[in-house]
């Protein structure tokens, strides 16, 4: 049975996050409807992560396997207007191995947080960035950033529902640069 490989992009603006959940919309149920609608089979996504409610992400790799002869071209095509209007986006979709799988599979994974650091309301990217009117200092908030970088326990981070097993995680990145009114923070783990 062929494992197809898709890589997501999606506003989280509107979903409880990736994950299904009970109450409310998620981006794995709209992926999945999605699937059944265009071959006939309930199939069940895997991802590379799952996002919180209102999260976007630009690029996560996720897949299903399904008895299906559609090329990747066209299950992705298929994939998107059936999402529609869902701000759910396939940006590639390939065939992989059976033992290829989107979490277990996955070397890393790369975050960017955005602050508009200004007086003024968001308004063009409500939703897409955190507010703050203070003025922030991007060097020293990269200073103090650092001392995060490498493996750590963060207990302390968790929340009361965190299901990861283990609470030591490594940190490769933990950037802070000022790119006009906004401070970007990149992260990778």
């Amino acid at each position: 049975m062929p494992r197809f490989a898709l890589t997501l992009e999606f506003d989280g603006t509107p979903f409880q996050g990736l994950q299904r959940q009970k109450h409310g919309p998620s981006v794995q149920q709209s992926v999945e409807d999605a699937a059944q609608a265009v071959t006939g089979e309930q199939v069940t996504l895997h991802s590379a992560g799952r996002t919180d409610a209102g999260v976007h992400a630009l690029a996560i790799r996720s897949h299903f396997d399904v008895d299906s002869a559609l090329t990747p071209f066209r299950m992705m095509g298929a994939l998107n207007a059936h999402m529609r209007p869902d701000p759910i986006a396939v940006t590639h979709c390939e065939i992989v191995p059976d033992d290829w799988h989107a979490r277990f599979s996955c070397i890393g994974r790369s975050y960017v947080y955005r602050i508009a650091n200004r007086r003024a309301p968001l308004t063009l990217e409500k939703n897409r960035a955190w507010l703050v009117p203070q003025a922030l200092d991007h060097e020293a908030m990269h200073r103090a950033a650092q001392a995060l970088v490498g493996r750590h326990d963060f207990t302390t981070f968790r929340s009361a529902h965190c299901q990861s097993r283990d609470p030591v995680k490594s940190l490769s990145r933990l950037d802070v640069e000022r790119d006009g009114e906004h401070v970007l923070i990149h992260a990778a783990a």
